[in-house]
């Protein structure tokens, strides 16, 4: 069979635009990019997305329509040499032939600043055109001058009919694909692959090779994708990458949300997957402080005793704590009120950070101290009738006073508003006592 050297996935990439299986957010007809490749009318840019949703494919149809050169590099194997060489070979080829390069650069977040800059001069003067690829966010992972110079395209995992579609035209393509090979294959087993690729198209196009490998008699059985695809369906995880943050920030806002079940999964999502469960407990702590608060402070309390259980037992004692510390969260009273308050009282304390403690309020335990009035007027709190100093202020001279927190209509944090209401009465009545 032509091209049986190749692997499927390699050999099914489509060569025109229209063919490109997914994406339509950004190449439907009316769309720039679809516009830009179908006019030849190129330009450096970055694909970023998950792995197997047509970042190469797309490059290598961007400089056929542009009648480009094609190169391509690895950022895990090329280094400031590679780069180099291949700048000498496109700006030769651009000036006795009149022809540009495309220089295709996989896994582009792997380079580090000093390689990402010797990009720059030569996208600037038109020596390249830079296509990059990543899995990571280039906010994060590129450096500024390189980003400014691209424009990022997002990519997004294939849908299920989309990957059931590529199956099928691998299965009946005659010269690219299996269809000489006439195999057999149930509706229920397509539907399994399309499943588990997870939106990755070079994932069901592998094992659908490799199952037409093990076929007996051209039967491509249930049972068999079953036993290649045996180790379960893990979810796409990556540690350091955006489906870990926004993973987290699904459960995170699921328990904002006060929606246990939701949370549970998204829980259930990142354990499957791989997460530390520290690391969510720790970030669990976090949810209850920031949302939850004074509303219900025993949201906190349950949720160190997670991370506690966690560290001490371990699986699978310990995910199963932090689960009932979510969905406790979840159910529990929300205020964000000491979270904006804490906020609004460090922007604060930024601004006036020069402004000095007041004599009342500073500590004067020598003799010196003492005759610079440090301590003096103040007024201990314990002495006070009812326990309070009507009237106090704890604030820097000059500032004035600020109020920062602001207790919600929710949990305990209406008893706690109650009282802040009551002490702001006395200080009133105080002041205009004085008056």
């Amino acid at each position: 069979m032509k091209n049986a050297y190749r692997p499927l996935a390699d050999r099914m990439r489509p060569s025109s635009i229209d063919d490109v299986s997914g994406q339509q957010h950004i190449l439907e007809p009316d769309k720039p990019l679809y516009q830009s490749i179908r006019s030849g009318m190129i330009h450096s840019l970055v694909f970023w997305g998950p792995p197997g949703t047509g970042k190469t494919t797309l490059a290598r149809i961007i400089a056929n329509y542009g009648n480009a050169e094609f190169v391509a590099i690895s950022a895990v194997l090329s280094g400031v040499k590679e780069i180099r060489e291949v700048v000498t070979t496109a700006r030769i080829l651009l000036d006795t032939e009149q022809t540009k390069t495309v220089l295709f650069v996989d896994e582009v977040h792997r380079f580090n600043k000093s390689q990402q800059d010797a990009f720059l001069p030569h996208i600037e003067d038109g020596t390249i055109i830079f296509i990059g690829a990543t899995t990571e966010n280039p906010s994060f992972e590129l450096n500024n001058a390189l980003l400014s110079r691209l424009r990022v395209y997002l990519l997004k995992s294939l849908s299920e009919d989309d990957i059931t579609n590529l199956i099928s035209r691998a299965l009946h393509d005659r010269e690219a694909g299996l269809g000489q090979l006439n195999l057999k294959i149930p509706d229920e087993a397509i539907s399994s692959l399309a499943h588990f690729a997870n939106g990755d198209a070079r994932s069901a196009l592998n094992i659908l090779e490799i199952a037409s490998d093990l076929a007996e008699d051209g039967n491509i059985t249930q049972s068999l994708i079953s036993e290649i695809m045996a180790g379960g369906l893990t979810g796409r995880f990556d540690k350091r990458g955006d489906y870990f943050y926004d993973q987290i920030s699904a459960l995170h806002k699921s328990v904002r949300g006060s929606d246990p079940d939701a949370a549970l999964y998204w829980l259930c999502r990142m354990l499957n997957a791989g997460c530390d469960p520290v690391y969510i407990a720790r970030r669990v702590v976090r949810m209850a402080s920031e949302d939850i608060g004074n509303a219900d402070p025993r949201a906190l309390r349950l949720a160190l005793d997670a991370w506690d259980v966690q560290t001490r037992l371990g699986d699978p004692e310990g995910p199963l704590a932090i689960a009932q510390a979510v969905v406790y969260l979840t159910i529990a009273a929300k205020s964000n009120a000491v979270y904006t308050a804490f906020n609004e009282a460090a922007k604060s304390a930024a601004e006036t950070a020069s402004m000095e403690v007041p004599n009342h309020l500073r500590n004067a335990p020598t003799k010196l101290m003492k005759s610079l009035d440090y301590g003096k007027n103040y007024r201990y709190a314990h002495d006070e009738p009812g326990g309070y100093a009507a009237g106090e202020n704890y604030f820097p001279e000059g500032m004035g006073r600020k109020t920062f927190y602001h207790p919600v209509d929710r949990g305990l944090e209406i008893r706690i508003r109650e009282k802040i209401t009551a002490l702001r009465k006395l200080d009133s009545e105080s002041v205009s006592g004085k008056s």
